[in-house]
């Protein structure tokens, strides 16, 4: 249950999240535990959810995955129109919902994911862009086939504080996107002006105590600073002599260059030779979210910032924490802690990129690791930017804020104070550089203006009810992918075996006949609800969800034996990968079937459903047994059957490959599950070879170019097909990053698009 957060907002947000579907903005100043929340939400939530952010190192920090990787979204800007974006611009790096969904289509795994989801979670959304959240809007809506609802249907929680780090957006962009924008802040995106948004701001710091300090914070948030708060900063303002006699203090910049020059210039001064220590790199972990820089240089008496909490559990150090360097060893590194006695010695940490995965043995949603970063967890810190000090909290600091040049910088940089007595000036504080942008302000002033909290989540409750009722007993979703799949599919595959041949027009048959009862079944507990007879509701509710979970296991039996007949044969991947996400989707809707009545009583007694793994393990239980029983029974059917395809001869005999026929023999083999690597070393070719096998296999549709490769790979190489077009000017500009073999099926997918 959600008692464990600390205050009242804490556990209201907790409420909106558990009983609606209302899009949430949490938001507060900076050390209101917007970041707590979000880390102990898993443990508070019967909802499946996934967490995104928009830049790599925030989504490291969220423990998410980047956005432009979960929606598989190209590099640039999204206009919210179905149009081709060349009646808008002829500049390259615009996309609309018809190029998003004709050129960069989501592959199967991504589809799985976000299918399952019912909670999306953006954190640092003051960083989040309108268009790309319309992006996302209509990415959701095409996967879960739900066009009238924003996201699909699915809720959104948007975590950030909009006084912070404002979204970049460069001028060639914004001559277009004004077009559709009044700002490019998050909260001006279509998307949201459909759905409306609660506004929920967390008002209890844990990081500042100090009244004044607060007061002045605020004000600066607000656009409201006095006189006397510009007076009070700048009695902290120091000279540069007076900086230079101040020992173990950070410098907070505005600008990258001047926090380089600032740390390289105080290394170069230490006395003694320079020791390096390099990151160790495994799988897919590309530059872009490198926590830190690769090689890390150090000296004796080098001060340095810890960049992640201690995963030990223990609690020796934390994001943000300052120390020095007291002895350097080849493989080892001891520090002594500010504050702190004896010296400590560094172990290093491991940063994951994760993906989310459907997983295939209980069709959870897990998470997947595929690949990780391991260094030390320091950087230099005689000083830091702004933009990276966001999140982090210091007792003392240099403020160096004279050519802030966004809006909230200036509150960024104080805000990671505990107080006012931590802080030191180096330029003293002016007037014109105190500001933060209207249009965020004015937002959040309208925002403010909503209803009371309470009734805003009575009467979102109450909707969100009646949406699980629709919802959970609409078998049209369900119905409208079995066409899909028959017309892709099932045409194709005239099997030998009659059980097999009957099978999906058997299910769908099925589906159909229920259509009309689950509609009226719908309207009686909607009545029910409204006249609220719950002795009633509930008893129709208990008897209709016992006939719709044995109706469906029926189907998910006849579906899981399909998929044990067309696994044993050739040629079958697609079909396959059809069958399993209907699976999938099929899976999903027994288990929300299972879970109504749970879920509803908590609603009807005002409490807050917990999760419920129980009735998840239990439908697992039964979908081993169905897929033990098929194994067997295929077993027996596939002795009567002669051929590897299970399929009916259409035609004369297919002539034999010719010996030479390598590129036929290539698409085989990766079509069987074989990556690269293994198709290279079973046939004996060189992997660029094997790679442009592939590109020729992408070219004509018959293989997926995210098959192949990584999006971040796939995402940077198209990034730059604008400038340079050919192989060899592709390969020139990526100084042998990139190889010919992966240039090449890059290019492919292109073409094929």
């Amino acid at each position: 249950m959600m008692q464990d957060f600390s205050t009242d907002k804490l556990k209201l947000a907790a409420k909106f999240i558990n009983q609606t579907a209302a899009p949430i903005f949490l938001t507060g100043k900076a050390g209101t535990g917007k970041t707590t929340f979000l880390r102990q939400l898993a443990d508070h939530t019967y909802k499946n959810y996934i967490v995104v952010a928009p830049t790599g190192i925030a989504a490291l920090h969220a423990r998410g995955v980047t956005i432009h990787s979960q929606f598989l979204l190209p590099l640039g800007s999204f206009l919210p129109v179905r149009e081709p974006e060349g009646n808008f611009t002829d500049q390259y790096g615009f996309f609309t919902q018809s190029t998003l969904a004709r050129k960069h289509p989501l592959n199967q795994v991504r589809k799985n994911v976000l299918r399952s989801v019912d909670l999306l979670v953006i954190d640092e959304v003051s960083m989040l862009r309108a268009d790309i959240l319309d992006a996302i809007d209509y990415r959701m809506k095409s996967v879960k086939g739900n066009f009238q609802d924003p996201f699909g249907g699915v809720q959104i929680l948007l975590i950030g504080d909009l006084y912070q780090l404002p979204p970049i957006v460069k001028d060639q962009e914004w001559q277009i996107l004004r077009r559709f924008y009044s700002s490019m802040h998050f909260f001006e995106a279509k998307a949201l002006q459909q759905s409306g948004m609660v506004y929920l701001e967390l008002d209890k710091i844990f990081r500042q105590e100090e009244d004044d300090f607060i007061q002045v914070l605020n004000h600066l948030r607000e656009n409201q600073v006095t006189s006397e708060d510009i007076k009070l900063l700048n009695k902290h303002y120091k000279s540069e002599k007076e900086i230079q006699s101040i020992s173990e203090c950070i410098t907070i910049t505005t600008h990258n260059y001047k926090a380089e020059q600032i740390n390289t210039k105080e290394l170069q001064n230490l006395p003694g030779g320079s020791s390096f220590y390099q990151a160790e790199i495994w799988g897919d972990f590309p530059e872009s979210l490198y926590p830190i820089p690769e090689k890390l240089e150090l000296r004796v008496g080098a001060r340095i910032m810890f960049i992640k909490n201690d995963s030990s559990g223990m609690g020796l150090y934390f994001n943000g924490k300052l120390a020095t360097v007291t002895a350097l060893d080849e493989d080892s590194i001891s520090v002594k802690m500010d504050g702190e006695r004896g010296d400590f010695s560094l172990r290093k940490e491991i940063w994951e990129n994760k993906k989310y995965v459907i997983n295939p043995s209980n069709k959870e949603l897990d998470e997947e690791v595929i690949g990780t970063f391991s260094h030390f967890p320091i950087k230099l810190a005689w000083a830091v930017t702004v933009h990276k000090s966001q999140g982090l909290t210091f007792d003392k600091a240099i403020i160096d804020v004279g050519e802030a040049f966004a809006p909230g910088q200036v509150y960024v940089a104080l805000s990671r104070l505990r107080s006012l007595d931590g802080l030191i000036l180096r330029s003293r504080v002016q007037a014109d550089l105190l500001f933060s942008d209207r249009a965020v302000v004015d937002f959040s002033l309208s925002a403010k203006a909503q209803k009371r909290l309470q009734e805003l989540l009575e009467i979102h409750r109450e909707r969100y009810q009646q949406k699980i009722i629709r919802e959970i007993f609409d078998f049209e979703p369900f119905l409208k992918e079995l066409v899909y799949f028959q017309k892709e599919q099932e045409s194709s595959f005239e099997f030998v075996d009659e059980s097999m041949q009957s099978s999906i027009p058997w299910i769908k048959e099925q589906v159909q006949a229920e259509l009309g009862n689950s509609s009226r079944f719908q309207n009686q507990l909607l009545h029910l609800q409204v006249t609220e007879n719950k002795d009633m509701f509930f008893e129709r509710l208990q008897k209709g969800s016992n006939y719709y979970e044995e109706k469906f296991l029926e189907i998910l039996k006849r579906l899981i034996e399909q998929m044990a007949m067309v696994s044993h044969f050739s040629k079958t991947k697609n079909y396959l990968q059809g069958l399993e996400s209907l699976e999938q989707l099929l899976f999903q809707k027994i288990v929300q079937i299972k879970k109504i009545r749970m879920i509803l009583e908590e609603f009807f007694l005002g409490g807050i459903p917990s999760i419920m793994n129980a009735i998840e393990g239990d439908l697992l239980k039964v979908r081993k047994q169905f897929i033990d029983q098929a194994k067997e029974e295929a077993l027996e059917r596939l002795k009567d059957i002669k051929s590897k395809t299970g399929r009916r001869k259409t035609g004369g005999p297919k002539p034999k490959r010719q010996k030479g026929d390598s590129l036929e023999i290539t698409m085989e083999l990766f079509e069987s599950g074989k990556s690269i690597a293994e198709i290279s070393l079973e046939r004996g070719l060189a992997e660029s070879t094997i790679k442009s096998h592939l590109a020729e296999g992408i070219a004509f549709g018959r293989i997926d170019l995210e098959d192949c490769l990584p999006s971040e790979v796939i995402l940077e190489i198209l990034g730059s097909l604008e400038k340079f077009k050919g192989v060899k000017e592709l390969r020139d500009h990526f100084k042998g990053k990139y190889d010919y073999g992966t240039l090449k099926m890059v290019l492919a997918g292109t073409k094929n698009t």
